[in-house]
């Protein structure tokens, strides 16, 4: 009876966690023979502690039918060490500003706000980056005249890198560059956060200020994605001034607000504000009513970023592609500037 013998005798044994026998399995670290006497030491984990007791069992059984049963069994066990992790890369690392904008519910102009505010820093000297993360309703490639843009891929270090479309000097990406635009997405959950995943951590973002997210609207998997997978340095609301709306304001303060998810929220954005005809343009109509968004704001301790009022143009410019900022000297692009200044002033001042 030697060592090799013992050994060829415990290949025998398997291991329940991955079916390979426990010498191929590295259970087994030492035999030491001492006449009848025989030590069996096996090297265990974390994970593999729990088999020792069916493990002793099956040795002694085994070894008693090998060399019979004058042979006397004793087990040692000794603690493996730790396989060392890998250094995790923090998603993101180049970006120094995280910033979601979000909404309670949807149609208040949320993805407008977003591709403004976007190409408003952009055009303020800021490195700009933009994910579109409504899975189920990218807007972005429309705001942005990319509707047939489809993203270029490269190689690096073996890894394959998703190349961000550039435009009005914002790198972007958006679900909708992956689906048929004429088709609905229907993705659970899952499938919807593995996408987002992809977007993030398999694409070229490079060095930015800071980075827009345009979250769907409400809350779901896609907002606990970007807050576990990113650090975010706050949140906006999108609101507009009715009431039905602020209900839905409160929901998503109180989401970001939550321990286990504890964003700052930079403050809210009243969409809708008010209606001025380009014929009248010192006249306002509060069409959805008139500072909605003030006592929540007020309530909550959160900033009121600024009020954007209908103006026809905001909604056309972004239907033809070309958010409305970049008429930089019109009205319109002076609420958005105002918005944009007031958050680098909040994250770098």
């Amino acid at each position: 009876m030697t060592n090799d013998d013992i050994l060829r005798a415990l290949t025998l044994i398997t291991n329940p966690q991955n079916q390979k026998n426990i010498v191929e399995s590295q259970l087994v670290d030492n035999v030491l023979i001492n006449g009848n006497n025989v030590e069996i030491t096996f090297k265990l984990t974390h994970s593999t502690k729990p088999l020792l007791h069916s493990l002793e069992k099956a040795v002694k059984t085994v070894m008693a039918d090998s060399f019979g049963s004058d042979v006397n069994v004793s087990i040692k066990t000794l603690q493996a060490q730790p396989t060392p992790k890998a250094e995790k890369t923090i998603p993101l690392s180049g970006v120094k500003h995280i910033i979601a904008v979000s909404s309670g519910k949807g149609g208040v102009g949320k993805s407008t706000v977003t591709a403004n505010l976007a190409v408003a820093l952009a055009m303020s000297g800021k490195t700009v980056g933009l994910i579109d993360a409504d899975v189920f309703g990218p807007s972005m490639p429309k705001m942005f005249g990319l509707e047939d843009f489809s993203p270029d891929t490269e190689t690096i270090d073996g890894k394959t890198i998703i190349v961000p479309a550039r435009k009005y000097g914002v790198k972007m990406l958006s679900m909708g560059f992956f689906v048929d635009s004429e088709s609905p997405v229907i993705w659970r959950g899952p499938m919807a956060s593995n996408m987002l995943n992809q977007i993030i951590n398999d694409a070229d973002w490079g060095q930015l200020d800071y980075l827009l997210f345009d979250l769907p609207p409400g809350t779901s998997d896609i907002h606990l994605t970007v807050v576990q997978t990113v650090k975010l340095a706050g949140a906006i609301i999108v609101s507009t001034p009715q009431q039905v709306a602020m209900a839905d304001v409160i929901k998503g303060i109180n989401m970001f607000r939550n321990d286990k998810i504890d964003v700052p929220i930079l403050g809210i954005v009243e969409n809708m504000a008010w209606f001025t005809p380009a014929e009248l343009p010192n006249n306002k109509y509060y069409i959805f009513g008139k500072d909605g968004s003030k006592p929540v704001a007020e309530k909550y301790g959160i900033d009121l970023l600024g009020q954007i009022p209908i103006v026809q143009s905001i909604c056309e410019s972004g239907d033809l592609g070309k958010p409305t900022v970049l008429d930089k000297n019109s009205i319109q692009a002076e609420y958005f500037f105002n918005v944009a200044n007031k958050i680098i002033d909040k994250l770098e001042k």
